[in-house]
């Protein structure tokens, strides 16, 4: 294997005319292509600019652009002027900054950033950050920046150099910034395109709706295919939430063999494309239909195989995979064909045991005896996943098959730690293994994920997955599915551990709100064998989420204990359209914000 730098992934590239990237763009339905050629041509007057503008190798250039293609062109062009990249996710509407802004703020400051690149709407937002971070120096509007004709000039970079700062979504705690160098992207592209998906260069396409300032997007659908020369389809993200049905147009109409999605994105598919929309759908291209970047739920792709069967997708398609960004993006994937498979195996000694017993038969038990965990298969070759227990400072020995424990890797494609931050980076690793703070156990090498070590809820010695607990009340009619946070807390008697669930709800009714605590309760009682303590019911929007649209159990948890999270309630009684304007701290709240019917800056 030779490894390469992304910058001269690219230029290897620029030869390939047939193959390269296609914008799709929602206001005219326009899909201007881009060869690789042309793709390299635009990205060196990108990078150009960037270095007439008095930036040098080594500095770090802030991106807050939504447009795809304005994005794609100015993290590249950077890359190509030794420039360090740090991707920013934009703001979700005009109001009620302050959460986006302090956020903005936090990693501009943290990444030491010399110059911020967005757009002319969101530059109008942001004079809060350019006065409050000192390394800031400007802020440029993109649209000043595409009419450059400064030349590019050539920069020596090397495989050690750091190629961007990936900050984490700060679900457990403040984002950090990822030291992702040009050497952990080539052996991670290697791992996943080749090992993984077996890409075959040139002639595998994708198509790609997930945002391109997290790594899924970014380094599965940017980095990645331009190492192949593989053709990519990039649509708005914000167009998938609104209407799911064009992820899978756009996969049929350019007959793609790759796309991935989180969770959800197969579950809202099943939910809102309605029968009449599955004419003139074909799928049956479709050979990789990956799926991460959140908790896993196998019921979600076996209803997403069952309904788009008739539109020809080969459920065998299906890829569950493991990643975290400070591994660069994937840890492991499932083996390609093999679709969906799963360990069936007794909740109540999970639970209480940390132990995956597998069962004989789901026939022979009662449904809330089985947990049905997704395979996400065997790690990279030249990578290393292992479950060692929380405590086991060093690393020294790694738990049997089947032992529940902190999953941790090491291998080429993990971080050296984090941006300016050593304190963290020490407590990050274990005896030279990365610990991913994610609790799992393997059987004969493949990999399962239980849940996050930080988040257990423990009840009379018992130990809870909060998934688990979230996974139930999702099922509840009346509560926003994947809107559900559930946690433990010692308040207010610090006497013991009490249960708590906060939903988001999808009823307006006082009295039905009112109903739908004790359904909760009923519920998790009956699959889990746990007595919630409280029910909170909130309105749509109000859950605070990362910016990978992850939900933020800590936060949630603080705000609950200071009460502050019944005030964030009782203030959403604006409307809907205030709604969509408060989810500003989450990446998935602005692509929602053109579900309620807004816009986003552009």
């Amino acid at each position: 294997m030779t490894l390469r730098t992304i910058c001269q992934a690219l230029e290897d590239a620029a030869s390939a005319t047939r193959n390269g990237f296609r914008f799709i763009d929602d206001d005219t339905r326009a899909e201007p292509f881009f060869s690789f050629g042309g793709v390299e041509r635009a990205t060196g007057y990108f990078g150009g600019a960037l270095q007439a503008l008095g930036l040098s190798k080594g500095d770090r250039v802030a991106l807050v652009l939504p447009d795809n293609q304005d994005f794609v062109f100015a993290f590249l062009g950077a890359l190509r002027a030794g420039l360090v990249p740090v991707p920013i996710y934009p703001p979700a509407g005009l109001r009620k900054l302050d959460g986006y802004l302090e956020s903005t703020l936090h990693i501009v400051a943290k990444s030491g950033a010399r110059m911020l690149v967005t757009d002319r709407e969101i530059k109008a937002l942001l004079g809060s950050v350019q006065a409050s971070a000192p390394s800031l120096r400007r802020v440029v509007a993109v649209e000043d920046m595409r009419g450059s004709t400064a030349p590019l000039r050539p920069v020596s970079v090397s495989l050690d150099d750091i190629a961007f700062l990936q900050f984490t979504s700060g679900s457990t705690s403040a984002p950090k910034g990822v030291v992702v160098t040009h050497a952990n992207v080539a052996h991670n592209v290697h791992a996943f395109m080749k090992l993984g998906i077996r890409i075959e260069d040139g002639n595998d396409s994708g198509v790609s709706w997930l945002p391109l300032y997290h790594d899924m997007g970014l380094i599965g659908f940017v980095l990645g295919p331009l190492y192949h020369r593989n053709t990519i389809t990039f649509l708005p993200p914000y167009e998938f939430l609104k209407r799911p049905v064009r992820w899978l147009e756009a996969i049929s109409r350019h007959r793609a063999t790759i796309s991935f999605g989180p969770n959800f994105a197969y579950a809202l598919c099943c939910k809102r494309i309605k029968d009449a929309e599955l004419a003139g759908l074909d799928l049956s291209t479709w050979r990789v239909a990956g799926c991460g970047a959140e908790p896993i739920r196998a019921a979600n792709l076996e209803a997403f195989a069952d309904r788009f069967a008739a539109a020809g997708f080969d459920r065998r398609a299906l890829m569950p995979s493991y990643g975290l960004a400070e591994a660069t993006l994937a840890v492991s994937f499932a083996g390609l064909g093999t679709g969906l498979r799963t360990d069936d195996v007794d909740a109540e000694v999970l639970a209480a045991e940390g132990r995956a017993d597998p069962l004989a038969s789901k026939a022979d038990v009662p449904p809330e005896r089985v947990a049905s965990v997704v395979s996400c298969g065997h790690g990279f070759d030249g990578h290393e996943v292992r479950a060692f227990a929380e405590d086991d400072a060093a690393s020294a020995s790694p738990l049997p098959e089947r032992e529940v424990g902190e999953l941790r890797v090491r291998g080429p494609s993990v971080t050296s730690g984090y941006f300016d931050e050593p304190a963290e980076t020490r407590a990050a690793f274990a005896g030279g293994w990365l610990r991913t703070g994610d609790l799992g156990y393997l059987v004969a090498g493949e990999v399962y994920v239980c849940g996050r070590t930080k988040e257990l809820i423990i009840v009379n010695g018992r130990n809870y997955y909060p998934q688990d607990l979230e996974w139930a009340t999702s099922r509840v009619p009346g509560v926003r599915k994947g809107n559900v946070i559930a946690f433990g807390t010692s308040r207010p008697l610090n006497d013991r551990e009490r249960v708590v669930l906060c939903v988001e709800a999808s009823v307006a009714d006082p009295d039905a709100r009112e109903s739908l605590k004790g359904e909760v309760q009923r519920v998790v009682r009956q699959a889990i064998g746990l007595a919630v303590d409280d029910v909170v019911v909130v309105e749509p929007g109000v859950l605070p989420k990362t910016s990978s649209g992850k939900l933020k159990r800590r936060e949630t948890r603080s705000l609950y204990e200071s009460g502050r999270l019944f005030v964030r309630s009782s203030a959403r009684g604006g409307g809907r359209v205030d709604a969509a304007r408060e989810l500003t701290r989450s990446q998935l709240g602005y692509l929602r914000d053109a579900v309620f019917g807004g816009k986003p800056p552009r």
